[in-house]
Formats: C-alpha cells, structure tokens, sequence
C-alpha cells in the first residue's frame, strides 16, 4: 500500500505534537511551573517582563512563589518577591502564604521582601512564627519577634509556636522561645501545654527544659486543668 506525501506529513505532525505534550508534561507543564520548578531565576523574570502575572495558581491551587519555596525553588521564589506585582499574602489550600514557608525554610532574605512588602507576620490561624518554631529557624525565630511576631499566638485549635517547639524542633528552640518570653502554661484546645506536646511526642531534651522552667514558676506555671491522656486507636 502507498501512502501519499499529504497524509505521511500529517501523521508526522500528530506524533510531533504529541511527543511535545509529553515532554510539556513531564517537565513541569506551562512554561512559568516549569521555570520556577528548575529554579530558574532569569526564566521567572523572562516570562514576568513578558506581562506573566506572579501570581497565577497552579492546578493545585498555589501562587508561584509558594509554589517555589515548597519545591525548594528559592532562587525563582527570590525573582517572583521582587515582583512589584506580587500579592504577598496570596495563599494556597492549605492557607499557607509564601512568608510562612520562608520562614519554615529558614530564607531569611525572602522573608525581609516579603515583610518589606507588608507580609501579614501575625497571620491569623497558623502564623509564620509557628512555621519557624516548627523547623527550629532560630535566626528566623529572632528576626520575626523583632518585627513584632506574637510569641504566644494560638493556631485555630490554640496551638502554640512553643507547642510546635516543643514537639518537632531542636532543644535550642525551645530555650530561645522560653527566654524571649513565651508562656510555658498556656493550653490549646485539648488542654495541653507545651511541655504535654514534648512528652506526647517523646522528646527528651524539651521535657526536661520545660519541666525545669515549670518548677521555676511553681504552681502558676499551667493555666488549664491537666490534658486527658491521650491513648493510641484500637487496631481495627
């Protein structure tokens, strides 16, 4: 059978075009994910000097830069803070804006552009200093309390950044939040302190650190009846 120049073109074309779509897809889909997910600064402000809009959202619901900082993108998230379009507080389904996950992150020069830019550092709900507390950015930690950051803020259930300390970052956390003033005693929603976190979670270095700072302040230390044990699911 002879196949005519016309339709042999054509059927080039198709695969041609379906080859680029895989491509397209494997490398990150439209050309402003793809950039920010290879870190590529200069593409960011290629595609930005083009009329891009920094803040689009993915299929996933995320702005670009809180795209790039949870990729670990932070040359691209340091390109789209420079914006002067960029909307700061912009935030993706999980309500986290991009001066949380700097601050996660420890990337101090983002978090100064993003506040420079009035990055709300007193978030209501989960705030950057939780973030911090989180990871255990001390750098991060100090740099947000000088900006104003509430040491105390509670996240919707009443949670703590020296709860979060408490249960996921390094002893050194912890003191740092304990000695710029937090409150050792005050209880979240389920009645626990901070020191119940460090214990629910097993960490040695916290309990002692918190229980040496509760005896410290005696019977004024906790400010809620004492948290119910909590107790594993039974095996279904």
């Amino acid at each position: 059978m002879k196949w005519s120049s016309t339709f042999i073109g054509a059927a080039l074309a198709v695969a041609l075009a379906i080859g680029q779509g895989a491509q397209a897809q494997q490398s990150g889909g439209n050309p402003f994910e793809r950039v920010i997910k290879q870190d590529n600064a200069d593409g960011v402000q290629e595609l930005l000097a083009q009329g891009v809009d920094p803040n689009i959202k993915d299929e996933h619901g995320q702005p670009g830069i809180v795209m790039a900082l949870h990729e670990g993108s932070f040359r691209a998230a340091r390109a789209l803070a420079d914006s002067p379009k960029l909307r700061v507080d912009l935030t993706n389904n999980a309500d986290e804006t991009a001066l949380m996950l700097a601050a996660s992150s420890g990337q101090m020069d983002i978090a100064k552009i993003l506040i420079s830019k009035g990055a709300m550092i007193n978030k209501p709900g989960w705030s950057p200093l939780h973030y911090a507390a989180w990871t255990g950015q001390l750098d991060m930690i100090r740099y947000l309390l000088t900006r104003g950051a509430d040491i105390n803020a509670g996240s919707p259930n009443g949670t703590t950044p020296l709860m979060m300390a408490a249960a996921y970052a390094a002893p050194a956390a912890v003191t740092l939040l304990l000695q710029s003033g937090a409150n050792i005693g005050q209880c979240n929603q389920l009645n626990m302190t901070a020191l119940d976190f460090a214990k629910h979670y097993e960490r040695p270095d916290a309990i002692r650190i918190l229980t040496q700072a509760e005896q410290a302040k005696g019977a004024t230390a906790r400010a809620c009846p004492a948290a119910a044990p909590v107790t594993p699911p039974a095996d279904q």
